[in-house]
């Protein structure tokens, strides 16, 4: 890699050449080149000159590299702990403490910084499992002032960022939720067009329904943000086929799809995010992804990490997950999370290591990616690269 991009993939055999060729035609200062191999990466001060180029090779031992996770679906921006819910949940316990009403609150009292720490914390534990691109979203603060701060935080660390002011309704409006769809669309959108990249609905039983969706969709694509959208997560219901109709991006959960709901997102080329970690935390049932491959949906495995429904940002964990209970093979699950996730935010610069990507790399404490879900629970990142930079390094420090 050079400047932070892949220049190039293949051959070791090959590699010296197209190193010296790339850097001696491009610059004539010292600086640093990087060439994925097949079972290597080279990487060192590279000096090019008309007498040629000096580089040093670093042999990684047969480790295996993959490119940095993308992780298409997070909601980061929150203060509070809901592990006693967890808890109760896991024990088959009825349990009445607020739910996702008591992260707003918290989320509400907490200050600007509190609610950074936390995401840079949280960030800090998913990078050190290999993610180097982060959708986050907004949703807890269910205000103008509160929707707008967490979009403004979430802009500090990534470019991918969605406005889901449509998370649930806030309790102040349990009783008029029509209101305050007309708050979304009239006050929040407005003012959050520029500041979010996405806009995104909970479509379901219980949030918001498939009228108020279709009209904060459209509200928010007029103020030229993209659609994505959280369906089918609890029920089986007309969420899917809408977000095809909406033309979404990628519509996330569908733990429960018919026949024709896959027919309508494969036609539309939207993508199916599924978040295999949202079924382990909540014991809801396991969507076949065998299903979804035969009808040709386009996939991505995202964490949907969140301290209610599922607090885990490890896309290994996901991985793991996803290839024992959701049935994908080894390959397909480890796709989904780099070029999976990639589509899933029109992103063509990650998720792959193609000539022109960002230098965004995962090498394994492994020989082949196939341990990511042979061997769960076991810290197999070594390190972490992000555009060229080391980001990560998980080996003992001697």
């Amino acid at each position: 890699m050079d400047d932070g991009r892949v220049v190039w993939s293949g051959p070791s055999a090959q590699a010296d050449t197209v190193l010296r060729d790339h850097l001696g035609e491009a610059r004539s200062e010292t600086s640093t080149g990087t060439v994925l191999k097949d079972d290597d990466i080279t990487n060192g001060e590279v000096t090019s000159a008309s007498a040629g180029v000096e580089f040093e090779t670093i042999d990684l031992g047969g480790k295996a590299v993959l490119p940095g996770f993308v992780d298409s679906h997070n909601h980061l921006v929150f203060a509070g702990d809901r592990s006693a819910e967890f808890a109760a949940r896991m024990a088959g316990q009825k349990y009445s403490a607020g739910g996702i009403a008591t992260t707003v609150a918290a989320t509400r009292a907490a200050s600007e910084e509190e609610l950074e720490a936390n995401l840079v914390h949280l960030l800090g534990q998913a990078t050190r499992q290999g993610t180097t691109t982060f959708e986050i979203k907004s949703g807890y603060g269910l205000t103008l002032a509160d929707e707008l701060q967490a979009l403004r935080i979430i802009n500090r660390h990534t470019e991918e960022s969605t406005l889901i002011a449509a998370h649930v309704v806030p309790p102040e409006y349990k009783d008029n939720p029509e209101a305050y769809v007309d708050l979304v669309i009239n006050e929040i959108i407005p003012a959050a067009t520029g500041q979010a990249k996405w806009i995104d609905v909970f479509c379901e039983k219980g949030a918001f329904t498939e009228d108020q969706t279709r009209r904060i969709i459209e509200a928010g694509k007029a103020a030229g943000m993209k659609p994505r959208l959280h369906a089918n997560q609890l029920t089986d219901g007309g969420a899917l086929k809408l977000g095809a109709e909406l033309g979404c991006v990628s519509v996330d959960h569908a733990t429960f799809a018919s026949d024709e709901d896959l027919a309508a997102l494969a036609a539309a080329g939207t993508v199916v995010t599924l978040l295999p970690s949202i079924e382990f935390s909540t014991r809801q049932p396991y969507p076949d992804a065998r299903r979804y491959v035969e009808a040709g949906v386009r996939l991505a495995i995202a964490t949907d990490c969140n301290p209610g429904s599922g607090f885990s940002n490890s896309i290994p964990f996901t991985i793991a997950i996803g290839v024992r209970d959701m049935h994908f093979t080894v390959e397909q699950a480890v796709w989904a999370v780099t070029a999976g996730g990639a589509n899933a935010l029109q992103r063509t610069d990650v998720g792959h290591l193609g000539a022109g990507a960002r230098a965004d790399l995962v090498i394994l404490d492994a020989p082949s990616y196939r341990h990511l879900a042979y061997r769960p629970g076991v810290q197999l990142v070594e390190r972490v690269y992000s555009g060229g930079e080391l980001v990560a390094d998980n080996r003992p420090q001697v």
